[in-house]
């Protein structure tokens, strides 16, 4: 597909490219992937990158807006997910009993100093089987799948990329919740003894302490794994990985239970279950408690110069936090109330973030929001739905 920038649109776009130009690499590359610039067979390079919100509707039906030209496509069906991951290119869209993979055909490659962009046709790749419900941890080194009846699955990236979904290995592990975490080494998986790490067979490496194992994300400096008291942070380099303690500051009583960032960059933002959020730097090794002095559903870290924060109340309020003093600098309006105020549409909501714009769905009041959290949180494209938009993802990027 060829595309054409409107001329209106080349200083945003040239803002855009210019941000990112900044991030950092990715912990690591395949070595296939270093050696032709990230570029696939049947995929066509681009001069920017192919942002799309893809999103799935209740029924299961895969929609694709590209945030250019505002275009939507219907990709297909699968079965009506509980829960969405995303990697900022495959989709893991999970139900009881199976994991349904989506290639959204659009992504960027870090070339360390530079970018590379990619767009193919999309494609439906097929399901995972497993036992119970799935828990998906997905980033740029791969997706683990851990099915509560007592399986832990590593897939392969490269043959992903390929349109095939193969295993690099099936674990059997204790049923009940847990995570298996990608690693440019293997994998962390949970376990009644703390964190197991494992090769790419498999094979155990070396165990360390993390009660109540909750929350995942990858950083620029390594994978994190939050625990009851803290976390754990795994750092790959040449001579292997490293498992390090970052404990919380003593008196802690509310702990993160999920983490969630722009990607890549190495502060991350952790949601409690109270008015606190936890601010993450995986470079100093150090964590900071920000009271929001409301309940909130979602959090966020821009990571920025000036180290924002984007939070979504439980009202159904989007935040901008400054991430040093707590203040909130911008304030919506209520988006999505009554999206939050349903349980079985709760879940799906979800802040997608980038350098320089916050997606958020409401699936009640279908709708999708592109909010600039750098604006005084300025909404600056509606995008109604047809269909309840009850999960989201940003791709492309």
């Amino acid at each position: 597909m060829n595309r054409r920038v409107p001329i209106a649109l080349l200083p945003a776009l040239a803002l855009i490219l210019a941000g990112c130009q900044t991030a950092p690499a990715p912990a690591s590359a395949p070595a296939s992937e270093a050696d032709d610039h990230g570029a696939i067979a049947g995929a066509t390079e681009l001069a920017e990158p192919a942002l799309h919100l893809t999103s799935v509707t209740p029924s299961g039906a895969v929609r694709h807006l590209d945030l250019l030209d505002e275009k939507s496509e219907t990709l297909g069906e699968i079965t009506p997910p509980t829960a969405l991951d995303t990697d900022g290119r495959f989709l893991y869209a999970g139900h009881d009993g199976g994991v349904e993979i989506v290639d959204s055909g659009v992504w960027t490659w870090n070339h360390v100093d530079h970018f590379h962009y990619y767009e193919a046709p999309a494609a439906m790749l097929g399901e995972l089987d497993g036992e119970g419900s799935p828990t998906v941890v997905a980033s740029d080194l791969g997706a683990g799948v851990h099915f509560d009846g007592g399986e832990a699955v590593l897939l392969d990236l490269d043959a992903l990329k390929d349109g095939r979904i193969v295993e690099r290995f099936r674990l059997d592990v204790p049923a009940g919740p847990g995570m298996i975490v990608p690693l440019p080494t293997g994998a962390l998986v949970t376990d009644a003894d703390g964190l197991r790490h494992v090769d790419a067979t498999g094979a155990p490496q070396e165990t360390v302490r993390c009660d109540d194992p909750a929350g995942s994300i990858a950083t620029n400096v390594g994978v994190v794994v939050g625990c009851a008291d803290g976390a754990v942070l795994a750092v790959t380099d040449a001579d292997g990985t490293t498992l390090e303690r970052i404990p919380y500051p003593d008196g802690t009583t509310d702990r993160a239970v999920s983490f969630a960032a722009r990607e890549g960059r190495p502060t991350v933002a952790g949601l409690t279950e109270g008015n606190a959020l936890w601010l993450l730097d995986t470079r100093e090794r150090t964590w900071t408690r920000l009271d929001a002095g409301e309940p909130l559903a979602r959090v966020a870290a821009v990571d920025d110069a000036d180290q924002h924060v984007v939070a979504l109340t439980q009202a159904g309020e989007m935040l901008v936090i400054d991430g040093e003093t707590g203040k909130t600098l911008a304030r919506t309006e209520p988006l999505v109330a009554a999206s939050l105020a349903d349980p079985a549409l709760a879940a799906g909501v979800t802040l997608q973030i980038d350098p320089n714009r916050t997606y958020l769905n409401g699936p009640a009041e279908n709708v999708m929001f592109e909010i600039d959290h750098a604006d005084d949180a300025r909404i600056a494209r509606t995008f109604e739905t047809t269909d309840a938009p009850a999960f989201i993802a940003e791709t492309g990027r």
